[in-house]
């Protein structure tokens, strides 16, 4: 049986009680803004915030924490329905925690020389941004940068979405997507717009060795693609080629076939550097 974090004789925490309150203003992103906290629930998301050393505090049901004990050593014991306020998913896994932001500004991200970056220009479905977050991650990414007027990447269905990796590649916040494209160019990125209609075939370009240095990828929303602004600005517009009858990639696809494009070649330029 988990220790349960809480003085003997002290009854869990309630809804009502003042930190979880506290914490339930986290699910606006004004209050998430002004802390420079978020909220993380269920136990993959809990077990990277503790590894990336960026939970502040672990609000656990008694069974989650009987469930999880390696997790729960330090939660606060809370009952169901603070849970269940403190969630915003059907069915709570009895875990919630609050946890710091790790955003980063562009240039310091790009001090670190990263070798292929995402841009998330206009995106605002939380769901498609965390998708294309955790992917980003998985291909390799350093950095992801939410440019303009994108959705928040610690709310909380985009959290749900990065399955964890939002703790785990810098996150950038940028309001103005154009000069973001000229700093990520003055940082010796090469520029690849995704778009349907780019006058440059994914497939040619990977064959022709273009996807051979580091690069940030532009996408735009699904139902808008990008601003024809940032289209101009990019290096190249790419389209990723359909070889069956369908009629596109949704967005978080066709993420991923750049991204992982761009992964391949990378390993293949650092392998055959002397």
């Amino acid at each position: 049986m988990a220790q349960h974090h809480q003085r003997p004789g002290v009854a869990p925490f309630t809804e009502r009680t003042p930190r979880v309150i506290a914490a339930r203003r986290l699910q606006r992103r004004r209050e998430r803004d002004e802390t420079g906290l978020f909220l993380a629930e269920g136990p993959q998301a809990v077990r990277e915030a503790i590894a990336a050393d960026a939970m502040k505090e672990l609000f656990a049901t008694a069974e989650a924490q009987d469930r999880h004990p390696d997790l729960t050593e330090t939660a606060t014991l809370v009952t169901d329905s603070a849970i269940a306020a403190l969630a915003e998913t059907v069915a709570p896994q009895g875990l919630v925690a609050v946890c710091h932001q790790n955003g980063v500004r562009l240039h310091d991200a790009l001090a670190k020389q990263p070798r292929l970056v995402a841009v998330l220009a206009e995106i605002r479905d939380p769901g498609n941004a965390g998708t294309i977050l955790r992917t980003a991650d998985a291909a390799g990414a350093q950095t992801v940068v939410f440019a303009g007027d994108a959705v928040d990447p610690y709310n909380g269905k985009c959290v749900r979405a990065s399955a964890g990796s939002v703790f785990h590649t810098d996150l950038v916040r940028a309001a103005d997507a154009a000069a973001t494209v000229e700093e990520l160019k003055s940082g010796g990125l090469t520029v690849l717009a995704a778009t349907g209609y780019g006058d440059t075939d994914l497939d040619d370009l990977a064959d022709n060795g273009g996807l051979g240095e580091p690069t940030a990828w532009l996408f735009g929303s699904e139902a808008h693609g990008l601003p024809d602004a940032l289209l101009a600005a990019a290096d190249r517009r790419v389209r990723v080629p359909l070889h069956g009858r369908a009629e596109s990639l949704n967005l978080a696809a066709a993420a991923a076939v750049c991204l992982y494009a761009s992964a391949r070649a990378l390993r293949r330029a650092a392998s055959a550097r002397p």
